[in-house]
């Protein structure tokens, strides 16, 4: 087991911090792992992290301590995944991609083009008896729906979870990278489809979550069996509130949506983290797109760090401990990392992998489904299964387990919904219940004054037509 490691980097203040309250900051230094930030109050608060990136920190610094160890894992068929998080405008893309992915400044390189030329680098100094093969897919998270960066088409890629590969992305592009340049150039035409929009924070605001995933295959020449390390990299949308950055529209409801996906990351981080060891506690990876695509990432098999970017500005310290105090949690959580083993594709049939068509597959999952449904909850699952898109290049039976599993958290959140809808509208109903009742009462007593209610009123009225003039009598 290993602890996520969790690394800080605050940013040097931008020109509009500078004209609204000048050069003052609400950080202090004490050490490379320590330091004490103040609120809007004054009050202090400490903070330990594996290190911590102040200002005049270098691109390289953060490559060095925090990237570099993981990409050598990868290499190695240890999977890893580093994720930038913070508010938005706090420098998360800027540290991922650099000014620009094709960047010729050695200085101002990010992390992308420097995990691609760690890559390169540590294959040219592998073994000559050993092959590798790199391949990288891109895909943002918009809106709750995962797209393929490198081919707008697929605007709906459907998570998949297998025993052997983990948490995967069905049917996404995978393009081959033979050389430095190569990935640079895909990973640019990617970057360039990515959903951004301006606002008051920022004017190139990431409008998505971002998912970079390099698959290095190592195959031993000697032996007929590969090696499989998959390294991810998420650029995160940028956690926003609405006051400060002035969103509308359609930037509105992208800010609700990412809001409410790092929301249920952080109620992740939170079910890890907070669960004692004699009770296992529900890990609740599926309440949104996000937290499933980094379920391995998170609490499976992955060596994992996390950035956390954060302004040095006492105007967003609010937003600065809400993104440390995330990085805080996240550091108590605990992966296995293991490296990756699978046989060699021509021994499938030896080991009874399914060979047969997508129909064949299909039949078999509907059977083992009728095993503990009737048929006419069979053929709705069917329905919806199809509906849902969960039918797409099904590799074995093992997806049923996934896939059902959505099906049944799609009906119970739907239900849950239906549920809380139906609350709303009972005690909608008891107030208006409890107002009638009131009126009622309060006519029940005029009734009962001598004279009954005509004679009440009629007193009522002759006593404001002395105030009121003109009115009759």
């Amino acid at each position: 087991m290993s602890n996520v490691t969790v690394c800080v980097r605050f940013r040097p203040l931008s020109a509009k911090e500078k004209r609204d309250i000048g050069d003052n900051i609400c950080i202090q230094s004490i050490d490379s792992e320590n330091f004490i930030i103040k609120d809007e109050k004054e009050e202090g608060f400490t903070f330990s992290f594996d290190k911590i990136f102040y200002e005049e920190s270098k691109q390289a610094d953060v490559y060095e301590f925090l990237v570099l160890p993981i990409v050598r894992d990868a290499v190695n068929s240890i999977n890893g995944t580093i994720i930038a998080y913070g508010q938005t405008g706090a420098g998360k893309t800027y540290s991922m991609e650099g000014s620009n992915i094709l960047e010729s400044d050695e200085k101002k390189k990010g992390i992308l083009p420097r995990v691609v030329d760690g890559l390169f680098t540590c294959i040219k100094t592998s073994a000559d008896s050993t092959k590798y093969t790199i391949k990288l897919s891109m895909v943002e998270i918009y809106m709750e729906k995962v797209r393929d960066l490198f081919d707008l088409s697929k605007d709906n890629i459907q998570i998949k979870e297998s025993k052997i590969q983990g948490i995967l992305l069905s049917g996404a592009t995978e393009i081959s990278l033979s050389n430095p340049a190569k990935a640079l150039q895909s990973l640019s035409s990617g970057i360039a489809n990515r959903a951004i929009g301006e606002t008051q924070m920022n004017m190139a605001s990431s409008r998505s979550h971002c998912v970079y995933m390099f698959t290095i295959d190592q195959q031993s020449l000697s032996e007929k069996r590969v090696k499989s390390g998959k390294l991810v990299l998420v650029d995160l949308a940028g956690s926003e509130k609405v006051e400060k950055t002035g969103a509308e529209g359609r930037l509105l409801e992208e800010a609700k949506t990412i809001n409410k996906s790092l929301s249920a990351l952080g109620n992740v981080i939170n079910a890890l983290t907070c669960g004692t060891p004699a009770k296992a506690s529900h890990i609740p990876y599926r309440d949104s797109k996000l937290t499933r695509l980094l379920q391995d990432a998170l609490g499976g098999n992955s060596r994992s760090a996390l950035l956390c970017c954060c302004s040095p500005s006492p105007s967003n310290a609010s937003e600065s401990l809400s993104t440390l105090r995330f990085g805080a949690r996240a550091r108590h959580i605990k992966t296995s990392p293991l490296v990756k083993v699978n046989e060699d594709k021509g021994s499938d049939k030896k080991n009874g992998a399914l060979s047969g068509t997508r129909d064949e597959t299909f039949e078999k999952i509907l059977e083992k489904m009728s095993e503990r449904l009737n048929a006419e909850d069979v053929k709705l699952l069917e329905e919806l299964f199809i509906q849902a898109g969960l039918f797409v290049d099904l590799d074995s039976t093992d997806d049923l387990e996934s896939n059902f599993q959505d099906v049944v958290e799609q009906t119970i959140s739907s239900l849950m919904k239906a549920v809380e809808e139906l609350r709303s509208a009972v005690q909608m109903l008891q107030r208006e219940n409890m107002t009638l009742k009131e009126r009622l009462g309060a006519a029940e007593r005029l009734d009962a004054l001598p004279g009954g209610t005509a004679d009440f009123l009629q007193k009522i009225s002759g006593l404001l037509s002395y105030f009121i003039p003109g009115m009759q009598r």
